[in-house]
């Protein structure tokens, strides 16, 4: 691994400090080089490049914006042997949040208004040559590149509906289920739902915001400057969707929702949707872990069902 990073990274130096946690299906190193300390992610599976390039994308695109703090990527490699590393700037983090929780609610919120700004900054200049060369709209929902929830990839193709959009990626979860499962009762919940998913989307105004896509309480922690976030699947879609995972796991705490919402207000039909957003990650969840999670989609197809009729 050492020669590999020196030609790569162009450095002489590589020193390894120590392994550290590179989340539920990675491994994770850092190395001391020439240019700095790296948090160096491991996967051998077939696959892992995609999921690297998309998360490589991700930080990028949320580095751009300059709200939220992310690790700077710096490079994604093939491995000779199979599978794929992921090098990116070292942070010394404390686990978790505690004084920055709603700083980090703040500026998730900032980040999810800023493609709707960034529109009403066009409109505004429209007509002064010059003003909006460094603007860049994003009028559909989806992704440059496909990204990863976990291991399983997210189909970002660009659609102009969210509610399309969003269906499609719920069906992608219940085809899976049933081919890992063969599981019938999902499938056929969800032929209920899926046509009347709409009615939850009654006087909402939906503009896609860049999202982070995966944004539970383990891919969010701390330094002295204030709250950083990692680990993302991003993609434009409704604000709202990055909540949920948010509030299934815990540890984000009321002070983070509570400065979300000081910016961005609940909607109509909020928890309602949320549960819709929740659905996702149960599904998620089950294909990556196991039936331990099944009841959980099961008891959110149900109720959706019910509210939809």
């Amino acid at each position: 691994m050492e020669e590999l990073l020196k030609k790569e990274l162009n450095t002489e130096k590589v020193v390894l400090l120590g392994s550290s946690s590179g989340g539920c299906i990675n491994d994770a190193k850092t190395y001391d080089t020439d240019q700095g300390k790296v948090f160096v992610k491991t996967n051998t599976k077939s696959g892992s490049r995609k999921m690297f390039d998309g998360e490589y994308a991700s930080l990028v695109a949320i580095d751009k914006v300059g709200i939220v703090k992310v690790p700077k990527p710096y490079k994604v490699i093939d491995l000779p042997e199979g599978g794929a590393i992921f090098v990116m700037e070292n942070l010394d983090l404390s686990q978790g949040l505690s004084k920055f929780a709603p700083q980090l609610g703040q500026q998730l919120a900032s980040l999810h208004l800023h493609n709707s700004k960034t529109r009403q900054a066009i409109a505004k200049a429209e007509g002064h040559i010059g003003k909006t060369d460094n603007l860049t709209y994003i009028d559909k929902y989806g992704f440059d590149v496909p990204t990863c929830c976990g291991f399983i990839e997210q189909c970002n193709t660009w659609n102009s509906d969210w509610i399309s959009f969003y269906s499609n990626k719920l069906e992608s979860q219940v085809k899976l289920a049933e081919s890992q499962y063969g599981d019938r009762e999902v499938r056929e919940l969800w032929n209920t739902l899926n046509p009347n998913i709409h009615k939850l989307f009654t006087n909402v105004d939906l503009e896609p915001a860049l999202l982070h896509g995966d944004l539970w309480s383990g891919n969010a922690a701390e330094n002295s400057e204030g709250p950083v976030v990692y680990d993302p699947a991003s993609f434009y879609g409704h604000s709202e969707y990055d909540l949920a995972i948010s509030c299934m796991f815990g540890g984000f705490g009321q002070d983070f929702f509570t400065a979300y919402h000081k910016v961005i207000p609940k909607a109509e039909g909020f928890k309602l949707r949320l549960d819709l957003y929740k659905l996702f990650h149960y599904l998620n969840h089950w294909n990556h872990f196991g039936g331990g999670y099944k009841n959980s989609s099961v008891n959110i197809l149900k109720s959706l069902v019910k509210a939809t009729r």
